[in-house]
């Protein structure tokens, strides 16, 4: 498989890219939201057409961000949004997704998410969800910062086995997700979703993470996409708002990590022993 068709297989088989472009932060500001559609734009154009937003982001502006990045292009987009949990009442969810639909300047969004989980009863959400499904107005639904057991209620309830994914923190700094989430969900073929997946703060500053970057002739950011790109079933998500890191996150791609790398950034970076809280994005 070449770096470009790298992909992932969703529950029922279809393909979608691998590595994609998240939006958190993108219109939060009007005089940026040209360089954030550019950047997206540039993205699409480098393969990178799965877009993730949310109508939290930017108040629902990154969602107009990406109509504005996917003008023309909209069959060869696929589009994630979120809706929040205090939307997610049974018809909340549907007027929430009307919502975006006429920000995102689109009739149906591809993957559909409940943010968190609220205080709305999760069987509610899911019948919201399942009703926009029969409509024609998402394609599949899944979930985001879900633990192993939100997620294995999720898909007990009637309608919830065909979640396709669940969207998580997930990065070098934060393998929590590894300890069981991560197989629970590769075993039962959902999708893992890595938000912030270049961490916060001093991840891309460690020492070994140079190292194995300068063995690539790459950069730390690449070689950290890369190690979660390698993940089975899991697509990786960055954000990024001007064109020079939208090059650099698509290189990611082109790296094949070696059994000397993955020592060296298990070193660096343990795998967890215990299970760990997921945060909120």
């Amino acid at each position: 498989m070449t770096a470009q068709s790298r992909t992932v297989t969703l529950r029922g088989g279809e393909r979608v890219p691998a590595l994609g472009q998240g939006t958190w932060h993108m219109g939060d500001n009007k005089s940026r939201a040209a360089d954030e559609a550019a950047a997206l734009r540039l993205g699409i154009e480098l393969g990178m057409t799965l877009i993730d937003t949310a109508e939290m982001y930017g108040s629902g502006g990154a969602e107009e961000i990406v109509a504005q990045a996917g003008a023309g292009l909209r069959d060869r987009l696929f589009i994630v949004s979120k809706v929040l949990p205090h939307n997610a009442s049974k018809n909340g969810v549907v007027a929430a997704c009307e919502r975006s639909l006429k920000r995102l300047r689109t009739d149906h969004i591809d993957l559909y998410l409940l943010h968190w989980r609220g205080g709305v009863r999760l069987a509610e959400t899911l019948e919201g969800f399942l009703r926009l499904q029969r409509d024609g107005k998402i394609r599949h639904h899944g979930v985001s910062n879900f633990d192993r057991g939100d997620v294995e209620e999720w898909a007990a309830l009637a309608g919830g086995d065909t979640v396709a994914a669940n969207q998580v923190l997930y990065n070098l700094g934060n393998r929590g997700p590894e300890w069981d989430l991560v197989p629970w969900c590769r075993e039962q073929e959902v999708a893992i979703m890595a938000y912030t997946p270049l961490g916060q703060g001093s991840m891309l500053r460690d020492p070994a993470l140079a190292e194995v970057a300068r063995r690539h002739g790459a950069t730390p950011a690449q070689v950290a996409l890369a190690y979660l790109l390698r993940q089975e079933g899991t697509i990786v998500i960055p954000k990024a708002s001007r064109t020079e890191h939208v090059r650099e996150n698509r290189g990611a791609l082109d790296i094949a990590l070696t059994e000397e790398d993955l020592a060296d950034l298990d070193r660096a970076f343990p795998p967890p022993r215990r299970r760990t809280p997921l945060g909120v994005l």
